[in-house]
């Protein structure tokens, strides 16, 4: 037994008398033991359906104001360490799982308790993960409020709680995730790229990089102007959390791009804002697509991709100038557009992986096309 494993399991059982509950806004209990830090919280509960890869989904900023229920029942096994890290830091509101296991691999610097409790969020592990993904399922997502603390709560004033917290509609989540700062991820390669970080995972960043762009990274509220001005040869619109409806500043930026004909590349969050900068309709999902096994046509080539997603909101209606590029073949909603006249495209769903299959990563290169061609 190595030390982190010797390490965990000490920590396992001074935790196991710590009974915790995450209450839902409809009036649902789900009970089971705390893990991570001891610190209530309040979001939006949705189920992932992936199979692997719990670290970048706990450092991707898209599940900033969400506690993300694990479908697969064994976690923890590989542990997490810093290079899996999708963020600088953790920004979902919590994690909820069946089994916690300890580490057992070489790559572990810590047990995934500990990465929950230095990244200050909370974990609740014992969960009938699959009782609470068919009620999410049928019931749709939920406002939630999952105590974990030691001073006792009363089940109703939960619920209670969850059914005050205003939820993610509405609320602009871009905003708390975006870096303060513009900083360079990579200072050499053939194109010049300016990211705008909406709560953009590194290996966003990792693969611009592999397809020759000096990538800069640039916050959220960043004016248009300002970014013209470092004369860049494209524009990437990131993936990032809750209602694109409310991030106006970032659909006027893209509106004013488009103007300037830079080409642009946009995923998740950022292929909402580029269609609602066009003048699409956006609508909430019922449960979100949060998984690393969603089917999605190419309509250009008939190709069918399995993709990662994690989104709660899907445009509708399309603009004239707007063509749809990709369908899920689940549910039938938009994953992809390009516009009909302009350098600029955009898919739903994570090309980038991590987690999750890479069989859409040629999408990047498509964008490097775009830049290609207006030089």
């Amino acid at each position: 037994m190595n030390a982190l494993t010797e390490r965990f399991r000490r920590k396992w059982a001074a935790e196991r008398a710590q009974a915790a509950f995450l209450a839902l806004a409809d009036g649902a209990v789900f009970r089971g033991v705390a893990f991570g830090a001891r610190k209530d919280a309040l979001g939006e509960a949705v189920f992932n359906t992936g199979m692997t890869g719990y670290q970048e989904i706990l450092t991707d900023p898209s599940y900033a104001g969400q506690f993300v229920v694990l479908t697969a029942p064994e976690i923890g096994n590989y542990g997490c360490n810093p290079e899996d890290a999708e963020s600088r830091a953790l920004f979902l509101s919590g994690l909820v799982v069946r089994n916690v296991n300890p580490p057992s691999n070489f790559r572990a610097a810590e047990s995934l308790g500990e990465t929950l409790l230095r990244g200050g969020r909370p974990g609740i592990y014992g969960v009938d993960t699959r009782a609470l993904t068919l009620h999410l399922r049928d019931h749709g997502a939920q406002r939630a409020y999952l105590h974990v603390e030691d001073a006792p709560l009363d089940e109703a004033e939960a619920i209670r709680r969850a059914r005050e917290w205003p939820g993610l509609d509405g609320q602009d989540y871009a905003a708390r995730v975006s870096a303060p700062e513009p900083y360079v991820w990579n200072a050499e390669g053939r194109f010049r790229v300016t990211v705008y970080d909406f709560g953009v995972k590194r290996n966003i960043l990792r693969r611009l990089a592999a397809e020759g762009c000096r990538v800069e990274v640039t916050p959220a509220a960043t004016p248009a102007a300002e970014v013209l001005a470092r004369r860049p040869d494209g524009v990437f619109l990131s993936n990032g959390p809750a209602d694109p409806a409310a991030v106006t500043y970032a659909q006027e930026a893209v509106r004013e791009l488009l103007a300037a004909r830079v080409p642009l590349m946009g995923i998740c969050l950022g292929h909402q804002l580029l269609g609602l900068a066009c003048g699409a309709r956006c609508e909430r999902l019922p449960f979100g697509h949060h998984g690393c096994n969603h089917p999605v046509k190419n309509l250009l080539d008939g190709t069918v991709a399995i993709t990662s997603q994690n989104h709660n909101y899907a445009l509708g209606a399309l603009p004239d100038c707007l063509e749809q590029t990709h369908v899920n073949l689940n549910d039938g909603t938009c994953e992809g557009i390009r516009h009909r006249a302009l350098p600029a495209f955009a898919v739903q769903f994570h090309p980038e992986a991590a987690p999750g299959p890479r069989e859409a990563q040629s999408l990047f290169r498509s964008f490097t096309a775009l830049m290609e061609a207006r030089q």
